[in-house]
Order: structure tokens, then C-alpha cells, then sequence
């Protein structure tokens, strides 16, 4: 049934039409005091929320002295109590550069503690702009200063740092480690590359390389380039790992390896005096 209203007589008009005018009034102002309520308990729920949580890490960034930044995930171990701390430093191959800093995750050290893996170590994972690699002088020079600054912020135990890296992220670790022998207890370069004239520096630094022998990336020759300038610099701590019949991801089957993290911990710094 349809009701109409005779607008003709004037009180009653007068009457709805006032109706109208105070229920619109009543809306104008409830509207908004509504809308701050609703922004106040999304604002709320979103200060409630984990900030920066990938697994067990942390994002941070750190300004450098040229001017630029280095983004990284942070990862402390389950069972630190605030004694010095081991620290693994990882850097990630190409494609981790080409997204988010979550991405880092993707594979290594850092994957493992995304999905809950005890992990003894406190982890950095730095990333590298999409424009540069690793073992540029820029992103050496920052991986440098993270070092230090990671050191300043934590209690790190400076005599069992270990470096690894995969890919791109194994260049940079040979690199890294040519140039600062003295920082690292031990070195894993998964399907990297250096330059063997640099590698007597790493005579009495305790390394373990791996590469698959399928390589169509990095050629597998890379690092047998390596290891054998080591070993004809008269080094015996070296530990090369040929993964046969597996091309360039050789990295997966190598993180997932219990031995490794057994022999990296056995590794300290004042071993070699």
C-alpha cells in the first residue's frame, strides 16, 4: 500500500519536512564521528600487528657513507639469553634483488628460519639493489659497514662469523673474503666465482664450496678455478663439494645439508693462531 502526503495542507508539511531537515542534520554529524571510530580501531588493530615479521626476522636498513642504504632481515636465534653470538652473514643470488626485501627469503639460511628452522646464528641477509651485484666495490664497501654496525648493535661473538652466499651472492662471498680474510671463521660460496689471483689471501681460511657440474649460469669451472689457486697456494683447509648432475641450483641441496652447519660451527677465528 502506498501512502502520499498532501503537501496542500501547510502544518503538515512544515512537519515532514522538518523531519527531513533534522534526520539529514543527525546523519551529516553521526557520519563522520562514525568514520573516526572506524579509522580508530583500524589504527588500533594495525599498532596490534607485528611489524616487519618474516618468520623470525626482522626488516632494518642501514644509511651507508656514500649516501645510500642497505636493506636486510635479521634473524636472532631462538634460545639467545644475551651472551655473544655466532653471526652468519648470507647474500642472495640475482633474482632476490628483483622484488620486495621478503623475497631475501626465498632460499638459504633465510628460508630455513622463515619457516621456523632453528638456525644458531644470528642471521643477516642483506639485499642487493637490482641495478648492481655483489661483489661491486659500492656493495662491498656497504657489506662492510653492515658488518660493523651489526657488530656495534648486538653482542656478537666476532670470533665465529661466517660468511656464505649464492650465485651472485657466491661472488660476493669469494670477493668478501679475499679482501677480509681475517673477519670470517668460515666461508661457504655456493655456485660462485672470484678472481684466483686473489685467493692465496685465503690460504689459512677454512672454506667449503659447492657447485653443481651442470651449471649453465655460473660455469662450474669457476669455482675449480678457485679452489685449486687455494691449493696451489698451499692451502689445506679447503673443502670443494662437486654436485653432480645438477645445474645451477645447487644451493638447495647444500643448505639442506646437516654437515655443513656442523662443520661451520666448529670454525672459530683464533683456531688459526
Amino acid at each position: 500500500m502506498h501512502h502520499t502526503f498532501d503537501c496542500n495542507q501547510p502544518r503538515l508539511c512544515r512537519s515532514i519536512l522538518g523531519l527531513i531537515a533534522v534526520t539529514g542534520i543527525l546523519a551529516v554529524l553521526i557520519a563522520p564521528a562514525a568514520s573516526a571510530q572506524d579509522a580508530g580501531r583500524r589504527a588500533s588493530q594495525e599498532s596490534e600487528q607485528p611489524q616487519y615479521d618474516i618468520g623470525d626476522q626482522q626488516q632494518a636498513s642501514l644509511k651507508t657513507s656514500d649516501g645510500g642504504e642497505i636493506q636486510y632481515l635479521l634473524s636472532v636465534p631462538d634460545d639467545f639469553k644475551g651472551d655473544k653470538v655466532p653471526m652468519m652473514l648470507f647474500l642472495h643470488g640475482r633474482g632476490e634483488s628483483n622484488g620486495p626485501l621478503s623475497l631475501v627469503a626465498k632460499w638459504g639460511p633465510p628460508m630455513k628460519a622463515a619457516r621456523g628452522d632453528a638456525m644458531p646464528y644470528l642471521l643477516v641477509s642483506p639485499q642487493c639493489p637490482r641495478d648492481d651485484q655483489w661483489r661491486s666495490p659500492t656493495q662491498q664497501q656497504r657489506l662492510v659497514e653492515l658488518l660493523d654496525h651489526i657488530i656495534q648493535q648486538h653482542d656478537v661473538d666476532t670470533d665465529r662469523i661466517y660468511l656464505t652466499g649464492l650465485s651472485m651472492g657466491g661472488y660476493g662471498s669469494w670477493t668478501l673474503a679475499c679482501d677480509h680474510p681475517d673477519r670470517f671463521a668460515a666461508v661457504v660460496p655456493v655456485c660462485g666465482g672470484g678472481e684466483p689471483e686473489k685467493a692465496s689471501a685465503l690460504v689459512n681460511v677454512p672454506v667449503w664450496a659447492f657447485h653443481g657440474d651442470q651449471d649453465k649460469a655460473v660455469p662450474f669451472e669457476k669455482s675449480v678455478d678457485m679452489v685449486e689457486a687455494i691449493r696451489q697456494a698451499g692451502g689445506e683447509k679447503i673443502r670443494f663439494t662437486t654436485m653432480e648432475h645438477i645445474g645451477h641450483n645447487c644451493w638447495s641441496a647444500t643448505y639442506a645439508t646437516p654437515e655443513l652447519y656442523d662443520w661451520i660451527s666448529r670454525h672459530r677465528l683464533s683456531d688459526r693462531q
